[in-house]
């Protein structure tokens, strides 16, 4: 028999009749020995296992949409017209993700109720802070840790249910179901939901003993497109740090419990990450102290409450819950085929996720790994990059069988913009105070990106300097002025998984895809002019951005016009740009021809690109090289970065003529001579300007404010 049950919810969580159905559960006995499943229907409301309507006995419903159900099939035509005007289908540049709006404070409070007991089985539910997803979102299954509670994405509810359909799993405090009948529980869950949408991904996230449970289901269902995000598995758990406390957790007598979860709260995490989720970067780091200081002695007390969530008879099943984990989804290893992402924290003192997530990329046949140096056990509970921005940075995110960078890029959110910019980047921000200009229609240069138009297909063409070292300020411009989000063409190397790492952190590389970057491709090129983007070109490619001493500011582009006659295809505006500012910020001591006269360096260069992927067809030697490696730099007092943007070169009603080879040619050398006037322009105009130099706009800052920007020359 199925069973049905529920708990008193934290108000968020909660049913009315002016807001249904926020979220449903689906329950089975927590036995999994059968019976037909029981649905709460849609305007049920369960408050402390009572509800005010009954219990109908059918087939399996499924969420669409974080907590609204699927139609029912007599219903779907009607229905379906309505949840199409009413989903969205994209998001703008610099939308809220809510991250930081939830500290680990709202953990606690929220599943104070939820710990009650109730007698209920393992359930899911779908948090009302996730809201709507994107029209044809995929689903999201969360498998908590040891906690049990399906609270641990709290952190990231908001950005998660942008774009999945978010349920969460909460097994009850006092539940016993052993792990088969757990892996038995949400591989059913798996399989309705593949029957009910077969061309869609399903996402299992699992925290630490969840990523047993993810590992597990995933080996019985190699048939099934799965995607595991696994945060510090617990498949180590056999090497914890914490086995000698074992025995001695188990003799201690129940009156010094609630020791233990203080002791816990420091070992799985870093409470002072804990206590920095909501402390702005802007702050001055007086103020950020102070700020963390008081989230710190806020949050103390709550560590307490572990004793509740974990009391000791429970603390003892779930260890041993654990090490039956770990040995099963060991043992299967093999037969796991899903893609796989694992999260690894460089200071968790529960178990050695480290080694461990290293030890499973060589077992696992798709995998890949990101390292997290600063954080604990807790890693969904702390500080850091969100879980959202890591799903996007590894090119994870996907709703069908294949990741596309063109229709599956998610624009950056607000806070991803003022991380990249403040954490990342921050000291090449601060040190070039960049400035842009545009030409209108009239020929007239302005302060600003005026002249560039703000509706695509933009094909943005200009030159790539050393190091690409002018992408940073040129992508905030556009997003601070224009609130668009420019896609760059890159070299494809830059996406080759873990880039050669062994042990990669989250990187630049990474940064790349979540402000959207795609490999440079004809079919990518033409997937974003027909979507209408802002498309960033370098014809110059790796060559320009490695070029050899005296090589500053000359073009090394190829002869054939193929960018031209792709955007007359699309009614494309181009617009040539010019970047200067290369030389004043670095001096370049060891170029190509430099490296190779040194014996060790020379063949590691080799070696490097004997496998690298190749952009060009090597017809032309020294416009198409195009040999990565790492010039030796050496950093100069900072001056400053400028760009122009030359008159847009509009394609549309040309798109007949410039099928001719003849015409593109005109075309392309227009626009490759129009590039070189943009640099000269800048290079003789930077001379006039009297904040250049670094300490000239320092002591403009101090004395006029911070926020002020820096003037610069008279166009």
């Amino acid at each position: 028999m199925a069973s049905v049950t529920g708990f008193r919810l934290p108000h968020f969580l909660e049913l009315n009749s002016h807001s249904r159905p926020q979220y449903r559960f689906r329950v089975h006995n927590s036995a999994g020995t059968g019976g037909d499943p029981a649905v709460l229907s849609s305007d049920l409301t369960v408050v402390n296992g009572d509800s005010n309507s009954g219990v109908r006995k059918r087939e399996l419903q499924i969420n669409h949409g974080n907590g609204r159900l699927k139609p029912e099939v007599e219903d779907k035509k009607k229905n379906n017209k309505l949840v199409k005007d009413d989903v969205e289908e994209s998001l703008e540049p610099s939308w809220d993700d809510g991250y930081g709006t939830e500290t680990v404070k709202d953990y606690f409070d929220a599943v104070e109720d939820m710990i009650k007991p109730d007698g209920g089985p393992p359930r899911w539910f779908s948090p009302i802070s996730c809201g709507r997803p994107l029209k044809d979102a995929p689903i999201l299954l969360f498998l908590p840790g040891m906690d049990g509670t399906g609270m641990g994405l709290t952190l990231h509810h908001k950005a998660l249910g942008k774009f999945f359909e978010v349920r969460c799993l909460h097994i009850p405090v006092y539940d016993r179901t052993p792990f088969e009948e757990l892996v038995k529980f949400v591989e059913e869950t798996v399989r309705l939901e593949h029957a009910s949408s077969p061309k869609k991904p399903i996402y299992l996230v699992g925290d630490s003993f969840g990523g047993c449970l993810s590992l597990a289901v995933a080996s019985r269902n190699r048939s099934i497109d799965l995607v595991l995000i696994l945060v510090n598995p617990a498949t180590s758990f056999g090497r914890s740090q914490l086995q000698p406390f074992f025995p001695i957790l188990e003799a201690m007598p129940d009156a010094l419990h609630p020791t233990v979860p203080y002791l816990l709260g420091y070992i799985m995490g870093d409470p002072t990450k804990m206590a920095m989720v909501n402390v702005e970067t802007k702050l001055p780091p007086i103020q950020r102290y102070e700020k963390m200081s008081q989230n710190l002695t806020a949050l103390l007390p709550y560590l307490g409450s572990l004793a509740d969530i974990i009391p000791r008879d429970t603390l003892l099943w779930k260890l041993k819950l654990l090490k039956s984990a770990a040995a099963y989804a060991n043992s299967r290893l093999h037969a796991v085929k899903a893609e796989v992402l694992i999260l690894a924290s460089g200071k968790d003192n529960m178990v050695p996720s480290k080694e461990e997530a290293e030890r499973l990329k060589k077992s696992l046949l798709n995998c890949t790994v990101r390292h997290f140096k600063e954080n604990g056990h807790t890693f969904l509970l702390e500080d850091g990059i969100s879980l959202m921005t890591i799903i996007k940075g590894t090119s994870k995110y996907r709703r069908s069988w294949r990741h596309n960078f063109v229709s599956d890029f998610l624009p950056p959110s607000r806070t991803e913009i003022d991380y990249a910019f403040e954490q990342v980047v921050g000291l090449l921000r601060i040190g070039t105070s960049s400035l842009a200009y545009s030409t209108l229609e009239d020929g007239k240069i302005v302060k600003g990106l005026a002249g560039v138009p703000s509706e695509g297909p933009v094909l943005l063409v200009g030159y790539h300097n050393l190091m690409g070292l002018e992408l940073y300020p040129l992508v905030e411009e556009f997003l601070r002025e224009k609130n668009v989000v420019i896609r760059g063409v890159a070299h494809p190397q830059l996406f080759v998984a873990d880039s050669g790492s062994s042990s990669p952190e989250f990187s630049m590389n990474d940064w790349f895809r979540v402000f959207g970057s795609v490999p440079v491709t004809p079919s990518n090129l033409f997937r974003l002019l027909s979507s209408k983007s802002h498309v960033l070109l370098y014809p110059g490619g790796a060559r320009e951005a490695l070029h050899c001493k005296g090589e500053a500011y000359k073009l090394f582009w190829p002869t054939q016009p193929e960018f031209v006659r792709m955007a007359a295809r699309f009614g494309a505006t181009i617009v040539p740009f010019g970047a200067v500012g290369e030389d004043d910020l670095v001096e370049l001591v060891l170029d190509y021809n430099d490296l190779q006269k040194i014996p060790v360096l020379n063949d590691y260069i080799r070696e490097l690109n004997r496998n690298a992927v190749k952009v060009r067809d090597g017809s032309d030697e020294e416009i198409n090289r195009e040999d990565l490696f790492i010039p030796g730099l050496l950093p100069k007092i900072p001056g400053r970065y400028y760009y122009l943007f030359g008159k847009p070169i509009y394609t549309r009603g040309r798109e007949e003529s410039l099928k001719n080879r003849e015409n593109a040619n005109e075309m392309y050398l227009q626009i490759k001579s129009e590039v070189e006037n943009c640099l000269a322009y800048l290079l003789e105009k930077r001379e006039n300007d009297p904040y250049r130099n670094v300490i000239d706009r320092t002591i403009y800052k101090a004395v006029y404010g911070s926020s002020k920007d820096v003037p610069g020359f008279d166009p």
